[in-house]
């Protein structure tokens, strides 16, 4: 054995007993068991070293010994070498290069949680719930989570090709590509929808999310608003603090929004809101979600509903509720380890399980209206008929508005999961006159 190899084995056994007697206090049975096992992983460290075909680094075999043990315990577990660490960090931040997906591994298959809005996925028509099968004509079976996200980076303006099973029709899809630097912009389309209800998409949860969310809640105040559909389809989640501090606007002080429970009394906390600010708390609201909404998203839903602050409309969401906490490692590497799971206020785990929508309403897309393309083509011209015997009337109330407002109009009125929103939305307010009339 070389002395670099001796050295590194000493390290190791080190580093592990260190760790055992840390733990031994506590349950000397399972301490003696880790320390047999290390044994065996550090003769298993020497024997390739020393008779593997090639030499290889012992850097290299820690980090793969590293790899394959965060791998085994979930899909959202993994080892950080120094740079994917630095690009988590980067991530978080809202500025990274890809193609702009959320991917996990569910069922032993990399699954696309949500193609973020307006990014080179979105565009080319990958969907949530998409199984990646080949990446650049590598079948993905057995491949990491981190070998994934690898290959689907790159040099922006540069090309993968992924090949995915949409299972709802069960067809294979392939896609071509562009990488692009991915900038998000999470608080988007805020305006007023119809009869003074606000709408907000958030894209996101990251460390500014908070402040634009209440810019927008602001603006939309401004502009009349007394009440609010919040849009957190195809959200893939992100900060837990920014998703507790977007619900707390709407939840009066010392109602629960989240709690998490682990193995450690530390990672047990209960998140209370901590709200002094009436100015939204009594808003009617509806939240959209769909198969693409997780965590975060899963989190605000979760809460609003069992709070009963809110009416959830759409279709189940993914159902990712467990926390990953980032452990930096001595060397730049880091671990991002499952260390508890979310629970709603009602005490329901979100895990594998999803929220299931107060209104359940499936996505209607207006090219899906007529499976005959003459149909399509007849509804068409009798649309543009209708138009033109209403007279100028609709002509002058478009012509107030800008060219963005007039393409959110035609956008609202096609997406049928809003529509519904918005009836909720109008029934709530009904009924809060019934009640107040008979109060009176």
């Amino acid at each position: 054995m070389s002395k670099k190899t001796l050295a590194l084995l000493i390290g190791v056994i080190i580093f592990f007993s260190v760790t055992t007697l840390a733990i031994s206090e506590a349950d000397k049975k399972k301490a003696t068991n880790l320390y047999s096992q290390v044994e065996l992983f550090s003769y298993a460290l020497t024997t390739v070293q020393s008779e593997y075909v090639d030499e290889k680094e012992p850097k290299d075999l820690i980090y793969g010994a590293l790899d394959g043990m965060l791998a085994g315990l979930d899909p959202h577990s993994q080892f950080l070498k120094p740079e994917d660490y630095e690009d988590l960090k980067t991530e978080t931040q809202g500025r990274f290069g890809g193609l702009g997906i959320e991917i996990t591994l569910r069922d032993g298959i990399l699954t696309i949680i949500t193609p973020i809005e307006d990014t080179p996925a979105w565009k080319v028509g990958i969907k949530a719930g998409d199984k990646i099968v080949k990446i650049d004509n590598e079948i993905t079976r057995d491949m990491t989570l981190s070998a994934a996200v690898k290959k689907l980076r790159g040099d922006p303006g540069t090309k993968v090709s992924i090949t995915v099973l949409r299972e709802d029709e069960m067809k294979i899809h392939e896609f071509n590509v562009t990488r692009e630097i991915i900038h998000i912009q999470d608080v988007k389309e805020v305006h007023i929808v119809d009869d003074k209800i606000g709408y907000i998409r958030l894209t996101e949860f990251r460390e500014d999310s908070s402040k634009e969310f209440q810019k927008g809640l602001q603006e939309l105040k401004a502009k009349g608003a007394d009440s609010l559909i919040l849009d957190l389809r195809n959200n893939p989640g992100g900060l837990l603090g920014s998703a507790i501090d977007i619900a707390e606007n709407f939840l009066t002080e010392g109602q629960l929004i989240v709690s998490t429970k682990g193995r450690q009394e530390a990672q047990n906390i209960v998140n209370k809101s901590t709200n002094k600010n009436p100015d939204f708390v009594s808003w009617p609201m509806v939240v959209l979600i769909n198969e693409g909404s997780a965590s975060g998203s899963e989190i605000v839903a979760g809460a609003l509903k069992d709070d009963k602050r809110a009416v959830i409309v759409g279709v189940k969401s993914f159902g990712k509720g467990s926390v990953q906490s980032v452990i930096p490692m001595p060397d730049g590497s880091g671990l991002r380890l499952t260390t508890s799971k979310y629970y709603t206020p009602s005490g329901v785990s979100i895990h594998g399980v999803g929220i299931i929508p107060d209104v359940v309403v499936e996505r209607i897309y207006p090219d899906e209206d007529k499976d005959n393309k003459k149909d399509k083509d007849l509804d068409k011209v009798f649309a543009e008929v209708k138009q033109r015997e209403v007279g100028n009337v609709d002509e002058k109330k478009d012509e107030s508005l800008s060219p963005q407002e007039a393409e959110l109009k035609k956008k609202d009125a096609q997406d049928n999961q809003l529509q519904a929103a918005i009836s909720v939305i109008k029934g709530i307010k009904v009924f809060k006159k019934f009640s107040e009339g008979t109060g009176a």
